[in-house]
């Protein structure tokens, strides 16, 4: 039904009624300025405000045809129906604007009285044409728009497909390791990495920060297994959690990106914050001498940030912590 459906947003629709308004305004000079009967304001008056109320029937009455029509007939019958309502729309317009406006004191009603049905006749088929060619522009938009959408989110998976495939190699040393030294643990070790994973494979790019957060404690419950739970996570509880959302893995790559570059064989403090327009991961670990440079983890992250449109990702030091910043679009 996508197919046929003239689904218009209501920034289309403010679109068409100013290209409805200026036609109009512009066919009226034609008159006013070469007939010199029309030579009159109510001539400029009458065929604007047709031209808008045609918009606005065309506007209803799709509206109508889409909600409350089409659902309820045969896919066959869609192209005439949509088509008749946008025929009906020129068709009707024009009869209303006619008859609102009084006679007497509107010189180019005079003019058009013997003509009114076939002037509504032809203009509803002018619609028609229009609503037509409408239709196809719509289409093609969408249509756009649809490929434009599956083309990012190739690209976002492709991103995400990038992350994190030494942590499971890491993971599953470890395991194995655990097995012979504490069974007990190595068998919540498994049961964590399958929670991991399960979160890991949804379809989702964007999740809420809570659910972010539960996948970096999992991460992390296995993580101390090769640092000999010698990394130290603090996040404070915040209602905004449920309502914030990042790119999936986001947090849990800065998180790896701490360990990585920042422990040092004692215990890593890692400290998570959500302010109002901004996600703060930081860590007392090892600062860098000089400026740092983004390698291929952080590159990545800030580029699903930016096709997610998200936001963008800072860093700074202070303390002597390093702070890694989502900066949130408010």
């Amino acid at each position: 039904m996508d197919n046929i459906k003239l689904k218009i947003l209501i920034s289309d629709w403010v679109y068409i009624f100013f290209v409805a308004l200026f036609l109009g305004f512009f066919i009226s000079l034609v008159f006013f300025f070469l007939i010199e009967s029309l030579y009159h304001y109510s001539t400029i008056v009458f065929i604007t405000s047709t031209s808008i109320l045609i918009a606005l029937f065309s506007f209803v009455l799709i509206t109508i045809s889409n909600e409350y029509v089409l659902p309820k007939v045969k896919e066959k019958f869609w192209y005439f129906i949509s088509f008749g309502f946008s025929f009906l729309a020129g068709f009707l317009g024009f009869l209303f604007s006619y008859y609102i406006f009084p006679l007497d004191d509107f010189n180019i009603l005079k003019l058009i009285k013997p003509y009114v049905e076939y002037i509504s006749v032809i203009l509803g088929i002018l619609t028609f044409l229009l609503g037509m060619l409408l239709h196809q522009f719509i289409s093609m938009k969408y249509r756009n728009e649809s490929i434009k959408s599956e083309f990012l989110d190739t690209k976002i998976k492709a991103l995400e497909n990038e992350l994190n495939p030494h942590f499971l190699f890491n993971a599953l040393n470890s395991i194995s390791e655990l097995i012979y030294i504490d069974q007990s643990r190595a068998e919540k070790a498994v049961l964590s990495l399958s929670g991991f994973l399960r979160n890991a494979i949804t379809k989702e790019s964007l999740i809420p920060l809570s659910s972010e957060i539960k996948m970096v404690e999992t991460y992390l419950y296995i993580e101390n297994i090769r640092f000999e739970d010698k990394i130290k996570l603090s996040f404070e509880d915040n209602k905004l959690a449920k309502e914030v959302y990042v790119p999936k893995f986001s947090i849990q790559l800065l998180v790896e990106n701490a360990i990585k570059h920042g422990f040092l064989g004692k215990e890593l403090e890692i400290k998570i914050d959500l302010y109002e327009n901004q996600i703060r991961v930081s860590n007392n670990g090892l600062i860098p001498q000089n400026s740092l440079v983004f390698g291929t983890g952080l590159n990545n992250l800030e580029r699903r940030l930016k096709l997610l449109n998200v936001g963008f990702l800072t860093y700074n030091v202070e303390n002597d912590r390093i702070f890694f910043i989502i900066n949130l679009k408010s």
